[in-house]
């Protein structure tokens, strides 16, 4: 199973969910059966999902409208990795709004599992990519997924250093999975018209603030989830075609920072949330 930030918004509270729950939105496994009305899978099929509550487990009983089939090539492991990360990178280079060549991207949390990744497909598309991280040992991690400047929010004003990189309101796009401690300096980093797109809380959810703080420079913003860009089974079948080809092709590399042991979920929170590794973090049954 894949530890996303998801799972500890919903053991939190902070999105709630019925109890009692079992937690754990991804996975990847070989399907043991399948119900009376489910076409195109069988026992044996290797699969993986995004979306089926309840991964933190030995086995799951998956929702098949969220489930794809792991091509050869891909191990399960990379391919639990991918579900929610991968397929929320996807769907921000493509729909929110799409980026490609001439266009700049600033990605928070760049060496993380979702931003490394946002890095590396918006430079498949063609983009130029500002990534921020938190430390000197991930400035690394984001220049190896081909980000084209890395700055160090810990040591660096982030404005500043954004500007010194690529002068005063020149990014396009704003790819934001950290919130709070980042939002009021990315607005200030966007263009005349540029997207701020928000996915994510890791710092603390943005206060809320009216409309009206993006009248200065007639910005556009949005908070968009996962489950509405792979609501239909064509949809999701097309963006993890494109993932699983990335990945067989060796374009895109899925980064697994830590594996540990299912009961260490709470483990698994805390490194998460202590934003200290780099990558997926794996629960192992």
């Amino acid at each position: 199973a894949g530890v996303n930030f998801i799972d500890t918004y919903h053991r939190s509270g902070l999105y709630e969910l019925p109890l009692p729950l079992v937690l754990g939105q991804e996975g990847a496994g070989t399907v043991l059966e399948v119900g009376p009305d489910v076409d195109g899978f069988s026992p044996g099929d290797r699969v993986a999902w995004a979306g089926s509550t309840g991964s933190y487990a030995e086995r799951a009983a998956v929702k098949a409208s969220v489930a794809y089939k792991v091509p050869d090539g891909v191990d399960l492991e990379t391919a639990a990795s991918i579900g929610v990360q991968a397929l929320t990178a996807h769907y921000l280079v493509t729909d929110c709004p799409r980026i490609g060549p001439g266009d700049r991207g600033l990605v928070h949390a760049g060496a993380g599992g979702t931003g490394r990744l946002v890095v590396q497909m918006a430079k498949l598309r063609g983009a130029e990519v500002v990534a921020t991280v938190g430390s000197d040992a991930k400035v690394d991690v984001a220049r190896s997924a081909g980000a084209d400047h890395v700055i160090n929010y810990s040591t660096t004003d982030l404005v500043e250093g954004v500007e010194a990189a690529v002068g005063p309101e020149a990014i396009d796009v704003v790819y934001d999975g950290v919130g709070a401690a980042v939002y009021d300096a990315s607005i200030e980093l966007l263009r005349l018209r540029g997207s701020m797109v928000t996915f994510g809380n890791a710092s603390g959810a943005v206060e809320p603030k009216a409309p009206l703080h993006l009248s200065g420079k007639s910005l556009w913003l949005t908070r968009p989830k996962l489950w509405d860009f792979i609501s239909t089974r064509e949809e999701l079948d097309a963006r993890t075609e494109e993932v699983f080809g990335w990945i067989t092709a060796g374009r895109l590399e899925v980064r697994i920072g830590a594996r540990l042991p299912l009961a260490e979920a709470a483990d698994a929170h805390r490194l998460l949330q202590g934003r200290g590794i780099a990558g997926k973090i794996l629960l192992i049954p």
